[in-house]
């Protein structure tokens, strides 16, 4: 984990050894449920991890934050900022069961008590957080409807509460309509890796 290293030079100890114990721990559940492609789980640390952590160089949640990860697949970005923010409460929902069997056993690896791990749509359910957060599901106008209704009133972040949603490629028609309730962050201002180069943060401000 010498990359995360390098963007994250104040973690203590244990976030580090938790975060280095990703590896292995996804490598294993990779050889028993397919969860990240052959691909990917090579770059495990700059695809899934890293990429998730961009949102930390966004934000610095403050404990007792909530937040929502949609489609977490086998866990990101969920499981990396829930790690990083241990006084955060995150919930990891997917549709599909064996992900979220993963998600619930790599979370018990670590001992992270502040994620809970749910089989479910976000559109079945009636809990509000502060923040949604997601890698990409669907198009950026379908999510904003998936999960309306989602987010509460009355953050206290630095950031008024609302959608993180990482995503690739150009997709201005899709956030035209949100005018200035739309910031846009380029990761490769924050991370130098070629993989980021068209990789993007829309925060979508949902709370005036």
């Amino acid at each position: 984990m010498e990359i995360i290293k390098k963007y994250f030079k104040d973690l203590d100890a244990e976030k580090l050894n938790k975060l280095e114990s990703l590896d292995e721990l996804y490598r294993d559940w990779n050889q028993k449920i397919n969860v990240i492609s052959r691909k990917d789980i090579e770059a495990l640390e700059v695809h899934h991890v890293l990429h998730s952590l961009a949102l930390a160089k966004i934000i610095s949640f403050r404990p007792g934050t909530k937040v929502l990860d949609v489609g977490t697949g086998g866990g990101f970005p969920g499981i990396p900022l829930a790690i990083l923010f241990s006084e955060v409460d995150f919930c990891l929902v997917d549709s599909i069961g064996k992900k979220i069997k993963v998600v619930e056993n790599i979370a018990a690896s670590l001992g992270l008590s502040n994620v809970r791990a749910l089989q479910t749509r976000v559109e079945n359910m009636t809990e509000q957080f502060d923040f949604i957060v997601s890698r990409a599901v669907t198009a950026f106008p379908d999510f904003v409807a998936l999960t309306k209704g989602r987010v509460r009133q009355n953050g206290f972040n630095a950031l008024p509460n609302g959608i993180l949603y990482l995503k690739g490629g150009d997709f201005n028609d899709e956030i035209s309509r949100y005018g200035r309730a739309i910031t846009i962050y380029h990761i490769r201002d924050l991370f130098q890796e070629e993989y980021f180069e068209t990789k993007k943060i829309i925060y979508f401000q949902m709370i005036q």
